[in-house]
């Protein structure tokens, strides 16, 4: 039986659901959670110059996205630790900043002793899974421990449920209904 689960989260609504039954899961299983968010790395070379010659970056804006990324990452873990200790559920958290994501995933689950990873799947498919990869596939593909991946559901990918995979309404239905 798993111990001590690492569930990685990026504040998406999939993420969401997943931490959700995670904390069910643990909680059945008597397990422990350790919450994780990998922000990615905010700094820049202010020398880089995205517009052309002459058009210098302010060296501070690295420092200020590196503070919205640590809040953010902060709230996304306290919302968590709340649900799980609302569930009587053991839980630390613990975020890092690392522009390899699915790196830093099983880095922390190294470092933390966790025997299995539970993560979503954004469920990309086709072309756009080509392109832009999927931090799930990585860390199943480079994971020594156990990986748990909670698919999409169907509900997610219904209209008004953040999904970009279905349309606002059938072709051929009153969208006034």
């Amino acid at each position: 039986m798993f111990r001590h689960l690492l569930v990685p989260t990026d504040g998406s609504q999939l993420a969401e659901e997943t931490v959700r039954q995670a904390v069910t899961m643990a909680q059945q299983a008597g397990a422990t959670i350790t919450f994780f968010h990998a922000q990615d790395s905010p700094y820049i070379n202010p020398e880089v110059s995205l517009f052309g010659e002459g058009m210098v970056l302010d060296p501070s804006i690295g420092e200020q996205v590196a503070q919205a990324h640590a809040a953010h990452a902060e709230q996304l873990l306290r919302e968590a630790r709340r649900l799980a200790e609302a569930a009587g559920v053991a839980c630390d958290s613990h975020t890092t900043i690392n522009p390899i994501i699915y790196e830093a995933i099983l880095a922390a689950a190294r470092e933390r002793g966790c025997d299995l990873i539970v993560m979503a799947s954004h469920g990309r498919r086709g072309l756009a899974a080509l392109l832009l990869g999927s931090e799930t596939q990585r860390v199943l593909t480079h994971a020594a421990i156990p990986v748990l991946v909670i698919p999409s559901s169907p509900a997610a990918a219904e209209p008004g449920h953040g999904s970009a995979h279905q349309p606002a309404h059938q072709p051929g239905s009153d969208p006034k209904r």
